[in-house]
């Protein structure tokens, strides 16, 4: 999964985005060169001398192949094309993918190439429908280069089995893994798709074997089913063997990867939990609120949680300042309004210069610094008018911003403001919690918050009924239970009421 912002498609992007598929498509030739070496170490320049034409042939349908690749994303997903690492990922995850099934084909058999691995790696690391496209364009560009690769094999005998299956294989066993590895949440579950299929595969596989009845051989065919089997377990494990260095390589984020960033064990949640509690608990509350709010938008639920559980590490730096944190003593009694509003507005700094300093998704610290956007702190605001004759700037009593970029940065500034409103409200009824998040919502939105996301009215009336929905569900009325304790002599009923 790939997150940027949007950027304008400029001249100079349109240059440089060309340049470095150009780049990819010379590599690629040379990856078909090393496909003809490893089939024939010994006759490999004879073989290029003698298939001159059809050298340029596959040569001419790999540059159409990325050429389509190119307009796909020019036309689909433009905003791709802005990062040129998101091209080389691509290619990366295309020419590894070509290496690997390539040296299985040649010193192992066909049917043990794993074929999946590509569909698996781009479904993980860039998406659903580029996985889908990207499968097809590996399956077809696979088939050219068997051909050129046993071009004279092809021209004695037309097109082998050996040829028609593996371009089934890969196209039918791809889709298979893409549809089925997109529910995988676990890498158990990855594993598992690996075997799912090889069904497929093995289905292929037998019909090319029956068909050929004049030279059905029983120990081959189960030989070739039993590498179908591996090529396609192979295809999970090697999928989840790469996924960790693509996702160093190219700073993406996995659904793996953002599991591991919200486990308990995540070094920074740890810290936060020892050293803030309060702050802790209140990310985690904030964490249930924009699960509920992402998914009713179709937004990505698993970045978003893990968003809302980073927003406020910021408090690290000066715990004991903030209202979560604090006991009976408020330590900004001892300050000036203006001193504290700065300690108050600093932690959005703090937060993304800690997620930085601990190398997390950069997502994370601009969430962490746009999550209150350029909102003013109104207690010490209002403090420092009473305190003072003049006007006050209130710019000084401000958060320096900027606003949230995306769709999930305004979900964490309106969940993280809700949360707190509610849980100081004594009547907690939906239609109190309804009046907060209403105006919470609406305070935003004439501060002009929402102003550089692309957030409609109608989402924001969608967040506003799930936020009051999973609000009054979290904070529900709870019963008075009779005050009756049980001893070791009996009952003991005091009369009175006990919170339950």
């Amino acid at each position: 999964m790939i997150i940027g912002e949007e950027r304008p498609f400029t001249g100079l992007i349109l240059f440089k985005s060309i340049t470095v598929f150009v780049l990819n498509y010379l590599i690629l030739l040379g990856i078909m060169l090393l496909m003809v070496f490893f089939n024939d170490p010994a006759g490999y320049s004879q073989y290029l001398a003698d298939n001159l034409f059809m050298l340029f042939f596959t040569a001419g349908c790999l540059f159409l192949l990325c050429w389509i690749v190119y307009l796909y994303y020019f036309f689909d997903k433009r905003n791709f094309l802005t990062e040129m690492k998101n091209i080389w990922l691509v290619f990366c995850i295309l020419d590894v993918s070509i290496i690997v099934c390539s040296l299985c084909g040649s010193y192992i058999s066909v049917y043990a190439r794993p074929a999946a691995m590509l569909a698996l790696l781009t479904l993980f690391l860039v998406g659903y429908r580029d996985a889908i496209f990207l499968n097809v364009v590996f399956s077809v560009a696979m088939f050219v280069l068997d051909v050129f690769v046993d071009y004279q094999t092809y021209v004695a005998t037309g097109m082998t089995n050996e040829m028609f299956s593996a371009f089934m294989i890969s196209f039918i066993g791809g889709m298979f893994a893409v549809f089925v590895g997109n529910s995988a949440k676990t890498r158990g579950h990855v594993l598992g798709t690996g075997f799912v299929i090889s069904i497929p595969t093995a289905v292929i596989i037998l019909l090319l074997k029956v068909t050929d009845y004049n030279n059905l051989d029983g120990w081959n065919l189960l030989q070739s089913a039993g590498f179908g089997l591996g090529g396609s377990v192979f295809s999970a494990i090697l999928a989840l063997a790469f996924l960790p260095v693509f996702e160093g390589l190219f700073s993406v984020l996995t659904v793996f990867r953002l599991r591991e960033l919200t486990s308990p064990d995540a070094k920074l949640l740890k810290r936060l939990k020892a050293e803030a509690a309060g702050t802790f608990n209140h990310s985690m509350t904030v964490a249930q609120l924009v699960e509920s709010c992402a998914s009713a938008l179709g937004e990505n639920v698993e970045l978003a949680r893990a968003a809302a559980y980073y927003h406020d590490v910021g408090k690290l730096r000066q715990p004991d300042f903030f209202t979560e944190n604090q006991t009976d003593h408020n330590l900004h009694d001892e300050l000036t309004p203006e001193l504290s509003a700065d300690i108050i507005r600093s932690h959005t700094k703090d937060g993304y210069d800690l997620i930085t300093a601990y190398r997390l998704p950069r997502f994370f610290a601009e969430v962490a610094l746009e999550h209150h956007g350029t909102m003013p702190i109104k207690y010490f605001y209002a403090k420092a008018l009473r305190m003072s004759d003049g006007e006050i700037n209130i710019e000084n009593y401000s958060y320096q911003g900027p606003k949230p970029k995306s769709k999930i940065a305004a979900i964490v500034m309106i969940a993280d403001a809700c949360e707190a409103a509610t849980r100081s409200l004594t009547d907690r009824t939906p239609e109190k919690v309804e009046k907060a998040v209403r105006s919470i919502i609406q305070e935003r939105m004439d501060l002009e918050q929402f102003s550089r996301c692309e957030i409609t009215m109608s989402e924001l009336n969608v967040i506003k009924e799930t936020m009051v929905s999973a609000l009054t569900g979290l904070y529900h009325h709870r019963i008075k239970y009779p005050d009756v304790r049980f001893t070791r002599g009996g009952v003991e009923d005091k009369g009175g009421k006990a919170d339950g």
